[in-house]
């Protein structure tokens, strides 16, 4: 039985824009392009024992270690010339599984993203917390190199990074930056953070808050004077928050709800959404900067609803955003569909409203994403010859 030729199957999925690579028992490898699974075309189903084999010669000793302690691992693999991934091993059924991240080679800039101005200046804060949120798959990690390499261009200092596994790699220009990977420079991300903490460093990017004391020494950094960014799997500002709280127990939370309105400085939330032609997808996201109402709102639990109010609000001084208003902009510039639109949205009745231009004056907010900006057809990559629908 043939070895897999991983490195080719890569090489096609690099070419297709895939975002990931799906390798199963029984099937062949499946690619996700602009969010749809789609199989190489004519390409052979893979057999059991041919997927263990694959993993087997991309893990190191330690690697293999965890994986048969744990049925899954973490790990980045890299191709040279082609470029680097994150990779999933796992058990499923008896079998072994393989998922794979692309990971670009070169770092886009916001602009190149097309994420909102107000993220330059969110880069630009020198302490306290930000935070990058969404579902697995909405381009978290994207976004927080995107701000690292913004901070790098424009500023020095030292940044440390923790990470599980490293995936953009990124070269020092005006800033020092060591990227420490969980599993093999540190165990944990707490330790990691712990030890980022006696390497002088000025910006601290830990790439998930996964538990409560990576979440505590997290604040603790930022309420002394480091700026720390960070992802949560969260699907807007307002759950980013009660996550965050519901972390400590009870007789904490009043003093986590203080400590965090005082450290927070913002939190992008986003989701990714197909364009109008289905050959690209743009995020959609939300953008909530602490301001004095958003600070009390965090700090008092029962006024915590009124964040997206706050948000909605807050556009034309802070350049704050809700997901609706972003939608709308998407909508505006011609980039999605109607319907696609009014899928996504957060409340699609109100929306379908805004977009027929009827608002109440409570949320002037709206304004600038009503005015129809100028259009343009969404545009994208075509898929490669080497791959079919599902």
């Amino acid at each position: 039985m043939a070895d897999i030729d991983l490195s080719s199957i890569l090489n096609v999925a690099v070419k297709s824009k895939a975002s990931d690579v799906h390798l199963k028992a029984g099937v062949p490898p499946i690619l996700r392009i602009h969010g749809t699974l789609v199989p190489i075309k004519n390409h052979d189903r893979f057999a059991p024992d041919e997927i263990a084999k694959a993993a087997m010669r991309i893990m190191n000793d330690v690697q293999k270690d965890v994986f048969k302690t744990k049925h899954q691992v973490d790990m980045a693999y890299s191709v040279p010339g082609l470029g680097r991934f994150r990779v999933n091993v796992f058990q499923q059924r008896g079998a072994v599984g393989i998922v794979l991240r692309v990971i670009p080679i070169k770092i886009q800039t916001f602009d190149e993203l097309n994420l909102p101005k107000v993220l330059e200046t969110i880069s630009n804060e020198v302490r306290g917390l930000v935070l990058v949120t969404g579902v697995t798959g909405s381009g978290k990690s994207t976004t927080l190199a995107a701000a690292m390499d913004y901070i790098n261009n424009h500023r020095s200092g030292h940044i440390v990074t923790a990470e599980d596994p490293i995936e953009f790699l990124h070269r020092d220009k005006r800033c020092i930056i060591n990227q420490r990977e969980i599993g093999v420079d540190s165990q944990t991300f707490s330790d990691a953070l712990r030890g980022a903490l006696r390497q002088d460093p000025d910006i601290i990017m830990v790439g998930e808050m996964r538990d409560l004391e990576t979440i505590e020494i997290a604040l603790t950094a930022a309420e002394t004077g480091h700026l720390v960014l960070s992802t949560l799997h969260t699907i807007d500002a307002m759950e980013t928050v009660n996550r965050i709280v519901s972390v400590f127990p009870p007789y904490q939370q009043k003093q986590i709800r203080i400590q965090l309105a005082g450290v927070l400085k913002a939190i992008v939330s986003q989701r990714l959404m197909p364009t109008k032609d289905g050959h690209a997808r743009v995020p959609a996201v939300e953008v909530m900067v602490t301001t004095a109402r958003i600070r009390e709102c965090i700090e008092d639990k029962e006024k915590t609803k009124d964040i997206s109010d706050a948000i909605v609000k807050g556009y034309t001084t802070y350049g704050m955003q809700t997901f609706d208003q972003s939608i709308m902009s998407l909508l505006n510039k011609g980039l999605i569909s109607y319907d696609e639109a009014l899928r996504q949205a957060s409340n699609p009745a109100d929306f379908a409203l805004k977009v027929k231009g009827i608002s109440s004056t409570s949320e002037m907010g709206w304004k600038d994403f009503e005015k129809g900006e100028d259009k343009e057809g969404g545009s994208g990559p075509k898929p490669s010859p080497d791959i079919e629908r599902f």
